[in-house]
């Protein structure tokens, strides 16, 4: 029989949420993969317990080597225990590959649940929280944020995004930019940890309060964009979201079809405006 691949949830701050099936599993598995082995010996050392199986080290730079080594042994029989540094596997850590690999492979899968930052987050946002997209860390490159964002503009689930501390005011701007400066959102900073802070406001203020420098694991939460009609987007703002685009790198054609999509319009009428706004200024 083959064996289980059991993805556990691992405190995100504070040790004592550490889910009470957590030591017991790291105790029975045959394999313990961290994401961070020294992380994973602090963890243990605070649980009380001592791994029995093998400990081996499972991070971005091995993943794809050391996931076919784990199938292996999940399919001869082995329980093979996931933890990443905080949270659970696979939510922007390492463990999709594996479980991808071992569902190929008919291998049970299972969960300990544990904290996650983005539910954390969500909750303590003040934001809707019905319906949510998390869409993990942006990329680093300026342009390539900014195509990101307006992806999800006219999106109105609220977001959630993870970001590195040095780059959360660049990542503010560029959301005011694009979301608009008075979206409502929330930074959540440190969560379950001693100096938790969460902020809430517009973007544009969160954004100015950024600038001054932001220490420690960041959440973003931002607002869903609002219920908008046609008749609410004159001609001057559809072709300021089309520039806006091309500024970007877009073709002209995709940012008359994308800023149609978002405005709910024909793409004729986009166009219409764009090429009246072109004859206009000469």
């Amino acid at each position: 029989m083959t064996g289980t691949l059991v993805l556990a949830g691992t405190p995100i701050g504070d040790i004592a949420d550490a889910p009470p099936r957590l030591a017991k599993e790291l105790a029975a598995a045959d394999v313990v993969a961290a994401e961070d082995t020294r992380r994973l010996r602090r963890l243990t050392q605070a649980l009380g317990v001592t791994p029995k199986g093998r400990v081996v080290s499972y991070f971005e730079g091995n993943e794809s080597a050391r996931t076919p080594e784990l199938v292996d042994e999940l399919v001869g029989g082995a329980r093979v225990l996931l933890v990443t540094d905080a949270g659970m596997p696979s939510v922007s850590d390492p463990g999709y590959r594996l479980v991808a690999a071992a569902v190929e492979r008919d291998v049970r899968v299972t969960a300990v649940p544990g904290p996650s930052a983005v539910l954390t987050a969500l909750a303590l946002s003040g934001l809707p929280v019905d319906r949510f997209c998390f869409e993990g860390f942006l990329p680093r490159k300026a342009g390539e944020r900014l195509s990101r964002l307006r992806e999800v503009a006219a999106e109105r689930r609220t977001l959630v995004y993870f970001e590195a501390p040095h780059r959360l005011d660049d990542t503010l701007a560029a959301m005011a930019e694009v979301f608009g400066a008075d979206r409502r959102a929330a930074v959540c900073r440190e969560l379950t940890k001693t100096y938790e802070e969460v902020r809430r406001g517009p973007l544009a203020e969160l954004a100015r309060w950024a600038a001054e420098g932001v220490r420690g694991e960041i959440t973003v939460v931002v607002e869903g964009a609002p219920e908008t009609g046609p008749e609410e987007l004159d001609a001057e703002e559809l072709v300021r979201r089309v520039r806006v685009r091309e500024e970007a790198g877009e073709r002209r054609k995709e940012a008359i079809a994308a800023v149609a999509v978002e405005a709910g319009l024909p793409k004729r009428v986009v166009f219409d405006a764009v090429v009246a706004a072109k004859r206009a200024g000469g």
